[in-house]
């Protein structure tokens, strides 16, 4: 075969260390758009960056030059240093260490859009702790519950 063709659709999940409320407006979209253009700059082409005070969804497709832990490393890392430009405030800014990473069927790219889009209107209603353990639910991942947050 001549070619490497690839199609992954991934949803990615991650919060701020402790879950800190952090990332608020004015931040916040900057916040987004800096992490879509992590994804893009490495090939990975980002479909919606969205989230909530405490938290990141991201969904991309994943390239096939890049391993899905160097991604997240270079979100993360990159992120993590340009929010400390943000101010005072943010000097003590971290990701937890850990984060889910989900593939996403093609037919459901939309329900997944959609779903980030409304994080803010979601999150009225659930923490963040309960959505995530519902996505392990979901995906039948085993974990271990005190090691899943920091």
């Amino acid at each position: 075969m001549g070619q490497s063709l690839v199609q992954n659709y991934l949803h990615i999940i991650f919060s701020t260390k402790h879950r800190q409320p952090l990332i608020l407006p004015p931040v916040e979209q900057k916040l987004h758009a800096y992490l879509a253009g992590i994804c893009n700059r490495l090939e990975c082409h980002s479909i919606i960056v969205g989230g909530h005070t405490d938290h990141i969804h991201l969904l991309c497709k994943l390239s096939k030059n890049i391993a899905l832990f160097k991604l997240v490393e270079e979100l993360k890392s990159h992120s993590s240093k340009w929010m400390k430009t943000h101010g005072e405030s943010f000097q003590n800014f971290y990701w937890q260490k850990g984060y889910g990473a989900f593939s996403v069927n093609p037919s459901e790219v939309d329900k997944v859009i959609a779903y980030i889009a409304n994080q803010h209107e979601h999150h009225a209603r659930k923490t963040f702790q309960d959505e995530y353990r519902a996505f392990l639910r979901k995906y039948q991942v085993e974990y271990d519950e005190q090691y899943v947050w920091d």
